[in-house]
């Protein structure tokens, strides 16, 4: 059974989301980010632009984020939801509340990777892809505190 969402105010800025509050709701709602650590995501929220959060009261029961160059090219990332207020429109809002973002409003395409949502995103006016979308899976890499990649010596040759 769906909370009543009428209560619900959307903030659009980074400043205020609360870490703990987003870690749980990932774990409850998002298959795919049940693992995310803390500082992953404080990694992610900052070069993320924008961020919107949902909050019933103290609760933060909702998420999406987007990356963008402005123009050309956006990317909608993490729309999470906690179980006890879907249905009742709110990702709907969360994903509108990015779509009409200064940031994301004027480019070209928008993207976004769903694994079992795209009948509510084709909904919202998005239609599916197969010709454009591919993927490289990066191996972890041990780096050092500082974020930094270690310095690698290569020659690659003459051109």
């Amino acid at each position: 059974m769906s909370q009543d969402c009428r209560n619900v105010r959307l903030r659009d800025r980074r400043e205020d989301v609360d870490f703990d509050q987003l870690q749980a709701l990932c774990e409850q709602a998002a298959f795919w980010a049940r693992d995310r650590r803390r500082a992953d995501l404080e990694i992610a929220i900052a070069n993320s632009n924008p961020v919107i959060t949902a909050w019933d009261d103290d609760l933060m029961m909702g998420f999406a984020r987007a990356t963008s160059d402005g123009v050309y090219r956006a990317t909608i990332w993490d729309v999470v939801v906690h179980p006890d207020y879907q249905g009742g429109g709110i990702g709907r809002k969360l994903v509108e509340t990015i779509l009409s973002h200064p940031q994301i409003a004027r480019v070209e395409r928008v993207y976004l990777m769903t694994t079992n949502q795209q009948r509510f995103y084709e909904k919202i006016g998005f239609e599916p892809n197969g010709t454009t979308t591919m993927v490289l899976h990066y191996k972890s890499l041990d780096m050092p505190s500082g974020g930094m990649m270690p310095e690698v010596e290569c020659d690659i040759g003459h051109l």
